[in-house]
């Protein structure tokens, strides 16, 4: 049994003393421990490693002590799986050099064997398990099957994902085929996940928030929940739609267990937005915890206060900044344990 149990506990909607936090990105850039693996290390040799994953996923529950654990991997380790070619470029991030613009590229991608192709984050997942000794959940995550889509046809990160939105307008037939395909692919995979030993996953859907809610309906929340449905009777599912708020009514409705949301939609109406009877996740601003760690402190505990304890997890409305004082991560958790001793 998992010693600290409030993560899951707050899944299944059950009343606690404090919400449980944990932040997204805390496995990486603004500890100096990850730093120093990272100039050490290039970043798809971190994430195939199974040791240094693990390490990496383990170094803030050591240094900023959140309630819950998240993998070191990366989304894009699925594209790759499925024969896409990713690289990460220093100081430019994710470079595909032959995104797919045909409906012939399409059809070369293959959905994998996952033990073949991704064996080594089940690896990371039990050996990570072995290190965390049950003391906190470990959580597994994908990034949304539209959200992979936009970097395997755009080829690079984009401030609107044009190209890819283009594709699913000109070609839609070949862009649901390359959608199913991403899909089939990440519930083999996030099933293998939960096998490995996670206690919840995390679908990220990074750019949701690129499309209007038509759209968004189309290609994105239909496979999204495919990947609910299909996880649900396995293991807790979050899904978090970075600014997706407009979806908040519907992903209300599905059988995840939470919603992730950002810091553009505000408590009470994400509240209101989602029905009011599930678990929400988020929503303090990354770039807040710059601010002075009193402030930090007070808003933390306002935030809480506007979510309520229950039905709650305290979390970023996107992931930690890089440039991120480690004494202020802490102060963000340590703000939320402060508040269930109130």
């Amino acid at each position: 049994m998992i010693k600290n149990d409030l993560f899951l506990k707050a899944l299944k909607g059950e009343t606690v003393q404090r919400p449980p936090v944990w932040m997204m990105r805390q496995a990486g850039r603004y500890l100096p421990e990850f730093i120093a693996l990272r100039d050490k290390y290039d970043f798809f040799t971190r994430c195939q490693t199974p040791e240094l994953a693990a390490e990496i996923t383990v170094q803030p529950i050591r240094r900023i002590a959140p309630d819950a654990a998240i993998l070191f991997s990366d989304i894009l380790v699925v594209p790759q799986a499925m024969g896409i070619e990713v690289l990460m470029k220093e100081s430019f991030g994710p470079f595909l050099p032959n995104p797919i613009r045909t409906i012939q590229d399409v059809e070369k991608v293959i959905v994998p064997n996952i033990q073949e192709t991704l064996g080594y984050v089940m690896d990371a997942i039990k050996l990570t398990k072995e290190m965390l000794n049950d003391e906190v959940p470990l959580i597994g995550f994908a990034g949304s099957p539209w959200t992979i889509f936009c970097y395997a046809v755009e080829g690079k990160g984009s401030k609107s994902f044009d190209t890819a939105k283009g594709f699913c307008f000109t070609h839609p037939e070949a862009a649901h085929v390359l959608l199913q395909k991403i899909t089939d692919t990440t519930i083999l995979y996030l099933k293998e996940k939960v096998k490995a030993g996670v206690d919840a996953v995390q679908i990220f859907d990074s750019w949701g928030g690129m499309l209007s809610p038509v759209d968004y309906q189309e290609f994105s929340w239909k496979y999204i929940n495919q990947i609910v449905e299909a996880l649900a009777d396995d293991a807790p599912v979050i899904v978090f739609g970075k600014g997706c708020w407009f979806a908040l009514g519907e992903m209300g409705k599905s059988r995840a267990s939470a919603l992730g949301v950002d810091w553009t939609c505000s408590p009470r109406n994400a509240r209101y937005l989602s029905g009011g009877n599930i678990t929400l996740q988020g929503n303090f601003d990354p770039s807040r915890l710059l601010s002075p760690i009193p402030v930090i402190k007070k808003m933390v505990h306002q935030m809480i206060d506007e979510f309520g304890k229950d039905k709650y997890i305290v979390n970023l409305g996107h992931g930690i900044l890089p440039n991120i004082p480690v004494d202020h991560a802490k102060a963000f958790i340590d703000a939320v344990k402060e508040y269930g001793n109130k």
